[in-house]
């Protein structure tokens, strides 16, 4: 999943074997998500069109997630969509894949970050478990960094160094909320920490299982939490190239994660009991910070 998915999945009017979300569903979740593409902290010219990139990542993460039947085929079927609105003439049937053909052609979007966000629901489907953390970057590599590319994009500030950067970021996000969310991706029959750290730690799947928050458990969350941490801070650096209102938004990104992070470690490291949230206090307290001193940990 490229991100956390509400539970929208409802009949399309698609020939496919599964279901998925129909625009109004999608787009009210906008509204309520802590997600800044929907933020007003984003440039006025731009919000529309992060707002079609945003409904597209929500209906490709239902599909993977929540919809009913043959998920891989409907993802197959989102492609194919997918690749209609990138051709002139091309007649997408699903309305939010409609709706990103305006957004493509005046911010000439390419699309290859769409179609990794594809796969990495793709993989959601096929690949359950992942043996190590540079197989988990890679996951991340599709479910997440493509999303800070065409928000880049989108605000005409896509240049080598600062993709780099996004990438830190974004993998760091995806890092987070996988972390936030051991117990429902284990109840999902995913677990995103790798093999070798849980070995290392001596963590056995039945703990997970269990929700039993051990020591060995705790200790194991705490080394996730500051590597992710590490690398949001390997990216904050992102902030200070950006100008405006680009530059709030991003520093949001970074402050959300960094404050997720610390609720898990107000939690002791608990994440198995329930999900640690941030409170608006300390969301603000870290925007702050962040605005300041971007690369601060």
């Amino acid at each position: 999943m490229t991100a956390s998915a509400p539970s929208t999945a409802s009949t399309g009017g698609r020939k496919g074997s599964a279901s998925a979300a129909e625009p109004p569903e999608v787009m009210a979740q906008a509204s309520s998500e802590n997600f800044p593409v929907a933020s007003r902290l984003l440039p006025r010219t731009a919000r529309g069109d992060l707002l079609a990139v945003y409904g597209f990542a929500r209906l490709v993460d239902d599909a993977g997630d929540e919809a009913s039947g043959d998920r891989l085929a409907l993802l197959d079927e989102l492609e194919g969509d997918l690749e209609a609105a990138f051709v002139r003439g091309g007649a997408p049937s699903h309305p939010l894949i409609s709706a990103l053909r305006p957004t493509i052609a005046r911010r000439s979007l390419p699309i290859e970050p769409f179609r990794a966000l594809i796969e990495a629901n793709r993989r959601d489907q096929l690949v359950h478990r992942y043996q190590t953390f540079a197989e988990l970057l890679g996951y991340c590599e599709l479910s997440a960094n493509p999303v800070g590319e065409l928000v880049l994009g989108i605000l005409d500030a896509a240049t080598p160094r600062r993709l780099e950067l996004s990438n830190r970021i974004c993998s760091a996000l995806q890092l987070v909320e996988h972390w936030q969310d051991v117990a429902e991706d284990h109840r999902r029959g995913r677990v995103y920490l790798p093999a070798e750290d849980l070995e290392r730690f001596g963590v056995l799947d039945q703990e997970l299982a269990d929700h039993a928050a051990t020591e060995s458990f705790k200790r194991l969350m705490a080394f996730e939490v500051a590597r992710a941490r590490g690398m949001l801070s390997e990216g904050a650096p992102l902030v200070r190239t950006l100008r405006g209102r680009s530059a709030f938004a991003v520093a949001a990104f970074v402050a959300g994660g960094r404050a997720a992070l610390l609720a898990v470690e107000r939690a002791d490291f608990d994440v198995l009991a329930s999900r640690p949230r941030p409170g608006a206090a300390l969301r603000a307290q870290q925007l702050l910070a962040t605005l300041l001193r971007p690369e601060s940990r």
